[in-house]
């Protein structure tokens, strides 16, 4: 069976070598660079078994993406503290929103309102948003990729709604196809990235709802997220022209 390979990092431009992968189901960690081939060289090594290559590869390659540690506990922060990552960040907050439905959603009057046909009646003056603006208007940026399927589920389409009201106040949403974001090896996962230095991972039980929030400074995972949110931002397209796309539902 073909190993699940997930792309770590490299430094070599865009000539593709050399390149660190992981083993998603054995942790292990494959290494591209230019093979071994020299007898010489060879015969330096030790206890050199059938089969095996060796390759070459830039020492600062392994410096800034092989793991630094075998294994690592999970920290799981509260939520308050989760929320009070939004005011205490220096200049950017950037979601990458991956799943299909929220249960948290369907909680609220919004998204009744929003599935009977009505104007979910977005309330510009709540806690939430006042927060947002004024958070905005000290210099941050906050900014989400929503990936949507096609067609887009129930939940996916309030939150296209939703937008608008997150505009108003300060975010910069984008929207992406999930076609696009599967060609492009997008993560499954659902995530904050503040300052490009902390992710913020959300954890979610099989009824979709929140259960955790796990904090990640690991720079291996950290530069993973920033490659993510390029790829993303450069793809995703602003919600207002996405928006248009999308076929009615009825």
């Amino acid at each position: 069976m073909a190993r699940r390979l997930r792309f770590i990092g490299t430094n070599s431009g865009s000539d593709g070598c050399p390149t660190l992968y992981e083993d998603l189901d054995s942790g292990e960690v494959l290494v591209q660079g230019d093979a071994v081939t020299d007898p010489d060289d060879i015969s330096q090594l030790r206890n050199v078994k059938d089969g095996e290559g060796f390759v070459v590869v830039p020492r600062v390659l392994l410096a800034d993406f092989a793991p630094k540690e075998a294994e690592r506990a999970p920290e799981m922060i509260s939520f308050d503290e989760f929320e009070a990552m939004f005011r205490t960040c220096e200049h950017t907050a950037w979601r990458l929103e991956s799943r299909r439905r929220y249960a948290s959603d369907e909680e609220t009057e919004t998204y009744h309102r929003f599935v009977r046909g009505e104007d979910p009646g977005w309330d510009l003056d709540d806690p939430w948003c006042v927060n947002r603006r004024e958070q905005s208007a000290l210099g941050k940026r906050f900014e989400r990729v929503r990936v949507v399927d096609s067609p887009p589920t129930v939940g996916q389409r309030y939150l296209l709604d939703n937008a608008r009201r997150n505009s108003a106040v300060g975010e910069d949403i984008r929207n992406l196809w999930r076609a696009d974001a599967e060609r492009l090896r997008l993560p499954d996962d659902d995530f904050w990235l503040f300052d490009s230095r902390v992710i913020a991972r959300l954890h979610f039980d099989d009824d979709d709802q929140l259960t955790g929030v796990e904090l990640i400074t690991d720079p291996v995972e950290v530069s993973r997220a920033c490659q993510v949110r390029d790829a993303a931002w450069h793809h995703a397209v602003p919600y207002e022209r996405f928006t248009e796309q999308v076929p009615s539902s009825a």
